[in-house]
């Protein structure tokens, strides 16, 4: 200041020009590629060449171009999958996806999926077992984790294996992985039932209200979370003039009209609910 030297001229601030405040923002605002992703088998770090035959102005590759990058997709597609384990993962994380975009489920279940197969995966507890059945049983683990609510029926219908397997998979990966799984409440699966009925909120907060007090007095335990919930949907839609048939109820919860009924008539005479015929 007191002698006017420049010790540098046109400094390059070598940082970011945008500002975060958070990890999560920072990672968002990072140029450096796509993040890592547990849903693929190399975890999103290798080359990928796209399927299409067009260039980057978006023109059709001329076919001797269109030959070799044929070549060089079956090559890639080779160097990615180098021995049995990645292959494994690339099949069964494949099927985890397609089974996941069929329950409509968001990325971080299918991330806490893919994850939790993994492990499996390095502790060796897929031999003897089915590669589709222990995938499956990873989704359902992650969404009773996620407390996003899928039934074994539901999981049993987009995979290729039975519910029995898939239960007995579940059981055995919570076993060894020591997984701490909350169990499934009622209340869980309210809003995809009211949903799925075209009820209105209000019907859905009468809905969890019920569910509520049917818990504090033990109403809940022991039995079927889906059937409790569809109970406490059918007395709820009576209750706001939103009447809906048990048929309708039990169909969308997929249980029988007859556990519909039975869970209806504990709610009413156990809670004192008072239910216009």
């Amino acid at each position: 200041m007191n002698c006017g030297l420049v010790l540098t001229d046109r400094i390059i601030d070598e940082g970011p020009e945008w500002r975060a405040f958070d990890q999560e923002q920072r990672d968002k605002r990072a140029r450096v590629g796509a993040p890592l992703t547990f849903t693929i088998h190399d975890k999103g770090l290798s080359t990928m060449i796209d399927w299409r035959n067009r260039d980057s102005y978006g023109k059709d590759l001329a076919p001797k171009r269109r030959a070799q990058i044929y070549r060089l997709r079956k090559w890639q597609r080779r160097i990615r999958v180098s021995d049995a384990t990645e292959r494994n993962l690339a099949y069964a994380l494949s099927e985890l996806d397609r089974m996941a975009s069929s329950l409509g489920l968001p990325r971080n279940v299918r991330e806490i999926a893919a994850m939790l197969y993994r492990k499996a995966v390095e502790q060796r507890l897929i031999r003897g077992r089915s590669i589709e059945g222990v995938a499956a049983a990873a989704l359902y683990a992650a969404c009773r984790q996620s407390r996003i609510p899928r039934t074994l029926d539901e999981v049993a219908e987009v995979s290729r294996v039975g519910k029995k397997e898939i239960g007995r998979s579940y059981r055995f990966i919570a076993r060894e992985l020591r997984l701490s799984i909350p169990p499934t409440s009622p209340i869980d699966y309210v809003p995809r039932f009211i949903s799925e009925l075209k009820l209105l909120g209000e019907v859905q907060a009468q809905a969890i209200s019920i569910l509520k007090m049917a818990a504090n007095k033990g109403l809940t335990s022991g039995r079927g979370p889906t059937g409790v919930a569809a109970a406490a949907i059918y007395v709820a839609s009576v209750l706001a003039n939103s009447r809906r048939t048990q048929r309708e109820v039990a169909a969308v919860a997929r249980v029988t009209e007859v556990t519909v009924r039975n869970r209806y008539k504990e709610l009413v005479e156990k809670l004192d609910l008072e239910v216009p015929l």
